[in-house]
Parts: C-alpha cells; structure tokens; sequence
C-alpha cells in the first residue's frame, strides 16, 4: 500500500503547513482588529468585518486542524474521528470559510492596494489576502486528497467511516 505511507507522511505536512500560515492569518487580522478598534481608521467598514471574518475563519482553522492532525498522529485509527467523513466535513466547511474570507477581502480591497498611494496598513492588508489565498490552496489540496481516499475507502467497503490509511 505505497499510498498508505504517502498519506501517513502527508497528512502532518499539509495540516501543519495549514496550521503555520494559518497562525500568520491569525496574527495579522488580529493586529488590525486592534488597530480598527482602537484607531477607527480602516479603509471602509467592509474591510473591518472583512479581517474580524478572517480572524474567525484563522482561528477555526487552527484548532480544528490542530485536533485533527493530533487525532491522525496519536490514533491514526481512532475510528470515526480520524474517519474520511470527519476530514470530509471539517474541510469542507474550512474551505467555504476561506472560499468566502479570501474572496470578500480581495473584493474589498480590489485585488489588493497600491502602497505607493498611501492606504494606511497597507502591506498589512495585502499581506492579509495573500495568505487568506494560500490556506484556501492548501485547503483545497487537502480536500480533494481526502475524496481521493475516500475512494479507495469505499472500494475497501468501509464506507464513510473508513480511515484515511
């Protein structure tokens, strides 16, 4: 089962991977919460609920692929919590978080800001829809992997319940 170790392998390098720029998100958007909050000098008031949005979304991203990575290392066969159906849910609503999240700042911002016309915080916010993007690819990748092994699970005849090796 040759693909069974590439999963094995897999799995922590693209959760950790989506945890790492995850946090990067996470601490952008919450450093301009803050300065939204304390300054009231955002772009427009949809850029504001735009980055409290991507916070929401970083944060969930983090603990959900915390436990679930944890789930597949410690008890690859925990049974229906390291099971395709679980990695099929979880990503699929992270993925219309950061579907939703990544469009909307871009939409905000019109593709991204001109630092040279001055925008306050401006790499900040470009920096925020720059990652926005690369969590939604990794999640992207990690969802059609998982329906790639779901596959192979019910070929097996477990099911939706079936492990991801």
């Amino acid at each position: 089962m040759q693909i069974n170790n590439h999963v094995k392998r897999g799995h922590p390098i693209t959760f950790g991977l989506l945890i790492f720029f995850s946090i990067i998100e996470l601490a952008i958007s919450a450093w301009l919460v803050s300065m939204f909050n304390k300054h009231h000098n955002e772009l427009s008031g949809g850029v504001s609920d735009r980055t409290r949005y991507l916070l929401f979304t970083s944060i969930w991203t983090v603990c959900g692929s915390f436990v679930l990575m944890l789930l597949f290392l410690v008890f690859a066969n925990a049974g229906i919590f390291t099971s395709v159906v679980v990695h099929l849910v979880y990503l699929a609503l992270t993925w219309i978080f950061w579907t939703a999240g990544a469009a909307a700042i871009t939409a905000a911002l019109g593709g991204g800001l001109d630092c040279n016309l001055g925008y306050i915080y401006c790499a900040q916010l470009n920096a925020l829809e720059g990652f926005a993007w690369i969590c939604w690819i990794l999640t992207t990748f990690a969802i059609v992997v998982v329906m790639f092994r779901s596959v192979s699970s019910h070929k097996r005849g477990d099911g939706w319940t079936g492990q991801l090796v």
